[in-house]
């Protein structure tokens, strides 16, 4: 359980000795020391396992350890030696379970027998697999016979390509596009932002692109803690004289100062790598006008060098015969003022223009960002304008420069290349029919978002998960909640137990599944899957550890299962043939995809995995009038709030140093110099002052909406931070129930998480 708040700045670099304790501490409280010494050994080699943690690129040439921190941590609670156990689910009733932090749900490891929940005991109890599939088969066709609309099919970022290839199958199959999947909360904005301006839905960059790069331009994205192997390319690219520029409300020490764990010299002088020679920290939503800005002043300085006779700063070859719509977004950058570019962005007009100097100089550039763009209401505009950045000088499809959306969960980008989409025109849903004989549903289904709405309108009978923990994951949690269990049916795919598993529908199943890290034996023997990472690279990923049960199956098993219960007979599929050696899902995919998976069995034999084809990258813009797009955004500001009442605060929802996503290792955000608890507010001081709140004070934080609907968390306690005036910083998931549903990006429907308006009052007295 968490002790109470311990607030000491942390002073170390990111990396160092802070990570070596930190992973030995893990080790330990999984009861795993020293035997996971093997499985880190492994993790991201050619012959290993794929991390289950986050989805940064893979080298084809490792280090000793090609591990970070947060992703040994990610191992070790998939190999962990708890167990939940029917007996445990017999000690606890579900209602007991819902007042146990996500913590302590997760740490009583992985989940050994498949389950079914009885609404009599308000417990879970074992069923056999074949009593489990046959039940949920015989909801769903009943489900369907009434409308086939009325189920959804969520996935996690973490399914494997196969899986998620046969998944997709399934529900299309079925009847819908009900298809939502955690890239609808984070990096959505990406795939409808980049593919109207460059013509893909991904990023550009490559990993050799960081041995040439001259600048990295960093938005919204903390390396230290989401992909902190990530360091080593930006520590490599400073040492050879690239410059770092970031642009973040918090100071984030992964983007500060590194010290290389794998550097024994470096570990023993604590000889620190300076990461960011520029760190600019942004009003919440200020993006577009800090972009806007650099923009600006770029012109300035390319009517300078024309003036001068000088070289110019635009690379005004490529614009011409590369882009669209150079024009008009120079007119618009002309046309901001500096004083209101400065008051939304957060950002001094002289901190710009330097920036803007250091890129005129830059040969090449990389754009870098993560969901601090992209989860707010103009993230399409936001994301859209750092290419215009990049447009200017030239700096997509070349080397050393490009796009780099960093993605989260590990196979998230990869799940949508293989057809996990609502959206039916992001599947090839003609060659689907024609491979195997079926009618293909051509409505567009449910994104994360919207399939919440039909929720709690009473509009979904039947949620299939696979994996994840959705309801903590969502926004507006108290009316989801509520509504959740008046479904008629509710199933998980998971290996742990967490918060979604105890809201359940008139039926519920909770199916356990083998981690990527174990054995995956089929008829033909042990298996590998794949998967893609956030650079458009395939790996395999082989599973080495002995399952935590006999009785856990694989994803591709379990799915394979309920689509012969449930619609084995509607069209041509050899779903046990696959099952049997899925070698044969990839020989499917290629005949679906011919031209990014042909070779698919033999080229993923590569040891650096193989890359998809990017256009792009080649300069070929597969957009409607191909060319690169500039764009113009609709404001200044990306948020909701739209800075007229001061007493209204932009949260900006965090993760710690001790998760991923939602799931929760520990209370220690090391980083940030937070200990013992994660109900924190990190508010600026003169906003301290100016509320009349203390350190130690605990505070309530409310909404601002305009639907009626109350929104209020109590019991946060006052951290004063380095933060923009105007904004606070609290912890995801567990603010996720201040943010409204309506509250998204425009055009993606990206939850808004990272400006979302509250205020703060006194709660109570101070401690």
């Amino acid at each position: 359980m968490p002790h109470e708040l311990r607030f000491k700045p942390y002073r170390g670099p990111a990396g160092g000795w802070g990570s070596v304790r930190s992973v030995a501490k893990h080790m330990a409280k999984e009861r795993l020391i020293p035997s996971a010494v093997a499985e880190l050994s492994k993790q991201n080699k050619p012959e290993g396992f794929m991390c289950v943690g986050c989805a940064w690129a893979k080298p084809g040439h490792t280090r000793p350890a090609e591990f970070c921190e947060n992703g040994a941590k990610a191992t070790f609670a998939e190999i962990t030696k708890k167990r939940t156990t029917p007996e445990f689910f017999e000690a606890y009733t579900v209602t007991e379970l819902r007042g146990w932090s996500d913590y302590d749900l997760e740490n009583e490891g992985r989940i050994t027998h498949p389950m079914r929940f009885s609404h009599q005991t308000d417990r879970y109890e074992p069923v056999s697999w074949e009593e489990a599939i046959s039940g949920i088969a015989r909801e769903l066709k009943e489900i369907r016979g009434r409308d086939p609309r009325r189920s959804v099919f969520y996935a996690s970022g973490r399914a494997s390509l196969e899986t998620s290839y046969m998944y997709q199958l399934f529900a299309r199959i079925y009847g819908n596009n009900n298809l939502p999947d955690s890239s609808n909360m984070c990096h959505e904005t990406t795939s409808v932002a980049l593919p109207e301006v460059i013509g893909v839905p991904v990023g550009t960059v490559m990993l050799e692109d960081f041995d040439e790069v001259d600048m990295i331009l960093s938005f919204g994205q903390n390396v230290g803690s989401n992909s902190p192997r990530m360091l080593h390319q930006l520590k490599d690219a400073v040492k050879r004289g690239a410059t770092v520029a970031t642009f973040n409300p918090l100071r984030e020490r992964g983007l500060e100062r590194f010290i290389n764990p794998q550097d024994p010299l470096q570990m023993l002088t604590l000889n620190e790598t300076r990461i960011s020679s520029l760190y600019h920290q942004v009003r919440a939503g200020g993006d577009i006008a800090v972009i806007a800005g650099i923009g600006k002043a770029l012109l300035d300085l390319d009517d300078e060098a024309q003036k001068a006779g000088a070289v110019r700063v635009l690379d005004t070859e490529f614009i011409e015969h590369h882009t669209s719509g150079f024009e008009k977004v120079a007119a618009f950058l002309r046309a901001q003022n500096w004083p209101e570019l400065e008051r939304e962005g957060g950002v001094a007009r002289k901190d710009l223009e330097a920036v803007a100097k250091e890129y005129a100089r830059s040969g090449s550039a990389i754009g870098i960002y993560g969901m601090g763009l992209t989860q707010h209401k103009l993230g399409v505009d936001t994301v859209q304008m750092l290419v215009n950045l990049l447009l200017m000088r030239g700096n997509i499809g070349k080397r050393g420069a490009g796009i780099c959306p960093v993605r989260g969960h590990s196979n998230v980008q990869g799940q949508r290349t293989v057809g996990i989409a609502e959206k039916p025109d992001l599947a090839p849903l003609n060659q689907l029919e024609k491979q195997f004989d079926f009618k293909a549903p051509r409505d567009e289904g449910l994104n994360t978002v919207n399939a919440c709405k039909a929720i709690i309108k009473g509009d979904v009978d039947a949620f299939v998960g696979l994996g994840g923990n959705f309801l903590r994951a969502i926004p507006d949690r108290e009316q989801m909640e509520s509504h959740w269990t008046d479904m008629q049916l509710t199933v998980q795919i998971a290996t742990k137990l967490n918060r979604t598993h105890l809201f359940n529908g008139r039926s519920a199943y909770l199916l356990p599944c083998l981690g990527r890290i174990e054995v995956d034996r089929q008829n033909s023997g042990e298996q590998i899957v794949t998967t893609e990472d956030s650079t458009a690279i395939f790996h395999k990923s082989r599973g080495m550890r002995t399952p935590a049960s006999p009785h856990l199956r694989s994803e591709p098993w379990i799915v394979a299962e309920l689509a012969k219960a449930t619609v084995g007979a509607d069209a041509n599929v050899n779903w046990d043939g696959w099952v049997a050696d899925y070698a044969t899902i990839r020989d499917a995919m290629e005949v679906t995809w011919p031209e990014m998976f042909a070779g698919f069995n033999q080229r993923i034999e590569h040891p650096g995995g193989f890359a998809r084809s990017i256009p792009a990258r080649e300069r070929i813009w597969k957009t409607k009038n191909g060319k690169a797009n500039f764009t113009i955004p609709r404001a200044l500001q990306a948020s909701f709030d739209t800075g007229e009442d001061d007493s209204i605060l932009r949260l900006i929802t965090l993760r710690s140093n001790d998760q991923f996503n939602t799931t929760i290792y520990g209370y220690s955000d090391r980083f940030r110099g937070i200990e013992g608890t994660r109900m924190v507010v990190m508010v600026n001081q003169e906003d301290i002052k100016r509320f009349g709140l203390k350190r130690g004070g605990v505070v309530s934080l409310t909404a601002v909406s305009d639907d009626g609907i109350h929104r209020s968390m109590d019991g946060f306690t006052v951290v004063p931070y380095d933060i923009p005036r105007g904004c606070i910083g609290a912890y995801y998931p567990e603010t996720n129930a201040l943010i409204p549903l309506y509250q998204h990006a425009e055009g993606s429907h990206t939850p808004a998480a990272k400006s979302v308006p509250v205020r703060i009052s006194l709660q109570g007295a101070n401690i």
